[in-house]
């Protein structure tokens, strides 16, 4: 019974036996895996619990707005410093100190300002004159009103700095404009500027305090430039993804009308994608030749933030040129040694793109699952970000002299009166960063912890939903034995509400499974970042090997769950009896699994390719302003592959969900088949249920076209 393999059943289970009431999907079906649904609705309540305190306790402010001495947000909207969105350092040569590298704070009074000073100007030259007075006092605090105080009491006070200094903006903080002119530093057309204190000052001491100051903003600056690339790039974004959803939904129709011919056309315009590539890099290789810096190693050049520069180097395209070279010689062996299994691979695509016609639903169906992915990623990542934000302002004593209370924490409003001014005269209490010492504080680790295991849990559950629902609309098409009539109404609705109402728990224990050995993942990723500079190679080489078995255990733990899910939606059983069922009907039919399932994986991700590829190139040359026609369109941008590669990115997920309607179509027919030779031999009493096509090429003609279903009906 069941063709070839028989020698097999001993040892991966017992095959299946004729049933002729089975109909395919059971409906007379129970609640499976109780225990880890009330394990998930739990920590689905837990997860909202952390998410409201969060909430509570969170102030993303903090991450968008910079602070001035006294915690207070610069250009906060309903607050003083509304009209002041730039952060003012009342001597930015402090902030040359060491101490702003352990605490991340400049020992100098910062004050918010509504714009950065625009000249060289001491407080005593102001006093000078009313309008220069009232100009300066824009870089004093609120509370400096007292205009008979003498400018040196003024200083002492920390009311106002004592010289300003031409700046310009940069991540919102006031920086001195530096530039360099025939290699000589300058600020405002000057290599010296007088302190405020009767001395005179090189403005190199003006550069090494910048630097210091900008250690902490550099990756900030980063974030802001890409920020501001999405907000004037986001509506073309959209439109790329538009392209990419539309182009794969034109490709799976002609996919379920032209089959054949479709994966053929397929593969041509993948090579020829490919091709093309290959000829751009060159010509961009041989344009740079003889041209000034492009020579430069990739090395020696060192990484760059702005990728631009990469673009200057010939050594760039080379590269580029060479890996896709080897991807498209990859891509034609393949196709040479696998044209036979091609041609099977296509009859089961054909026969899934029969299914997915007589349920059209299942191609919107990916919408669902990406709505609800995108539901749990949003809510992943705005609890991480009201985390992170939660702690409370945290103020530190700051002196430029020795003094024992440096470094200790203290209270902006008791500070005057208390006894560290005493012993201190110079020592202020400023704000150093955000922490806190409550209970809740200490466990906020654990907190983001369990915030990113419940995104890896929701996000599997979220996938197994979507696959398990498609597996029983398909299984549904498969074991009817009259196409379409026997095809019960709704299958896909059908199946929806067969997996939430009676598998959930089942659902719930695959992903926690997968859950687990992802976050186990990263923090092997964690503990591989913390031990780079370390000197142990034996704790390295444990550790490489590691993250390869629970890679190669997260991959094998996906393909057992997908076909155990298929299982579960045919027959109703719980999780691990569907994985071990699954296992070994797999392992009976290993050859098929290994020849066939593979293939028309192949032939999906050449599909991807063709559309990432395609809306890739696109978005390459009209962000590049390559395009003709729209070259005045095309917004100006910091860093253009930031766009290019949300598109790519995007359009990947966007093609994969379309043929992740195909693949699990195809897996599961594959699934069925494999079940329909154990328990039918293909006799008029127990005929095969597959198309007569699908078994004339995987029986390789041994089923007689009359034996099959459907010239039965």
């Amino acid at each position: 019974m069941g063709g070839p393999g028989d020698g097999c059943y001993g040892k991966h289970g017992t095959p299946q036996k004729y049933d002729p009431t089975f109909k395919g999907p059971i409906y007379d079906r129970g609640c499976t895996d109780v225990i880890c649904c009330i394990l998930l609705v739990l920590a689905i309540a837990g997860y909202v619990v952390v998410g409201i305190v969060a909430w509570s306790y969170g102030d993303p402010r903090k991450v968008i707005y910079p602070t001035d001495s006294r915690g207070q947000f610069c250009g906060q909207q309903g607050t003083p410093n509304e009209g002041k969105p730039y952060l003012f350092y009342f001597d930015i040569v402090k902030c040359a100190s060491p101490l702003v590298l352990l605490e991340f704070q400049c020992p100098t009074t910062q004050i918010c300002v509504s714009k950065c000073p625009d000249r060289f100007q001491t407080l005593l030259n102001a006093y000078g004159s009313s309008q220069e007075l009232e100009y300066y006092r824009n870089f004093c605090v609120p509370e400096f009103t007292d205009l008979q105080k003498a400018p040196i009491q003024v200083v002492k006070d920390k009311e106002c700095p004592a010289v300003l200094i031409p700046s310009t903006p940069l991540a919102r903080r006031c920086f001195p404009a530096i530039q360099a002119k025939n290699g000589i530093i300058m600020v405002g057309n000057e290599t010296t500027y007088s302190d405020g204190q009767g001395q005179t000052r090189n403005v190199t001491d003006l550069l090494e305090g910048a630097k210091k100051a900008n250690v902490v903003l550099e990756a900030r600056q980063l974030a802001m430039k890409i920020f501001e690339d999405y907000t004037v790039s986001w509506y073309w974004i959209i439109i790329g993804l538009v392209i990419a959803m539309v182009a794969s939904l034109i490709f799976i129709v002609l996919l379920r009308f032209l089959a054949g011919i479709m994966v053929w056309v397929m593969i041509v315009m993948v090579i020829l994608v490919l091709g093309y590539g290959i000829f751009h890099c060159y010509m961009e290789y041989a344009k740079l030749k003889g041209e000034a810096g492009s020579d430069i190693s990739l090395a020696d050049l060192g990484f760059q933030t702005d990728l631009r520069v990469y673009l200057h180097l010939r050594q760039t395209w080379l590269a580029f040129m060479i890996i896709l070279s080897i991807l498209e010689v990859l891509i034609l062996l393949l196709l040479i040694f696998l044209r036979k299994r091609i041609l099977i691979a296509i009859a089961l695509i054909r026969e899934a793109s029969r299914a997915i016609g007589h349920i059209m639903t299942s191609l919107l169906f990916p919408l669902c699952t990406f709505f609800l992915l995108c539901l749990c990623i949003a809510y992943w990542a705005s609890t991480a970000v009201f985390l992170s934000t939660s702690n409370e302002a945290v103020y530190k004593v700051f002196n430029e002299s020795t003094c024992p209370f440096a470094g200790q924490t203290c209270a902006p409003e008791t500070f005057n009166a208390s006894n560290v001014t005493k012993q201190c005269p110079d020592a202020q209490c400023l704000f150093a960063f955000y922490g806190g010492e409550t209970s809740y504080h200490r466990y906020l680790i654990a907190l983001q912890f369990f915030n990113l295991f419940m995104f890896f849990w929701l996000v599997n559950f979220v996938i197994a939903l979507g696959q398990v629902t498609l597996a029983g609309a398909f299984a549904s098409y498969y074991w009817a034995f009259k196409k379409p009539e026997d095809i019960p109404a709704f299958p896909l609705f059908s199946a929806f509400g067969r997996a939430l109402r009676y598998h959930t728990g089942s659902l719930a224990f695959g992903s926690l499974i997968l859950a687990i050995v992802q976050v186990i993942r990263v923090i092997l990723e964690y503990l591989d970042h913390r031990l780079k500079a370390a000197e142990n190679k034996v704790a390295k080489f444990v550790l490489s090997c590691l993250k390869c078995c629970f890679w190669c255990l997260e991959k094998f733990l996906k393909f057992l769950n997908r076909n155990a899910y298929i299982m579960v939606a045919i027959y109703g059983t719980n999780f691990c009896t569907s994985a071990r069922n699954a296992f070994f009907l797999l392992m009976r039919n290993i050859i098929r699994v290994a020849v066939l399932d593979k293939v028309t994986d192949f032939l999906f991700f050449l599909g991807k390719l063709l559309v990432v590829g395609s809306v890739g190139i696109l978005a390459f040359f009209f962000f590049t302003h390559r395009i003709k026609l729209v070259e005045d369109t095309a917004p100006s941008l910091n860093y253009y592959w930031i766009p290019i590669l949300t598109v790519i990115v995007g359009s990947y997920l966007i093609a994969h969900g379309f043929f992740s309607v195909y693949g699990m179509c195809v897996d599961t027919l594959f699934l069925c088949f494999c079940e329909d030779l154990e328990r039918n031999d293909g006799s008029p009493e127990r005929p095969y249920l597959m198309s007569p096509e699908l078994s004339g090429i995987l029986l390789k003609g041994n089923l007689e076209p009359s034996q099959s279903t459907e010239s039965q009906g």
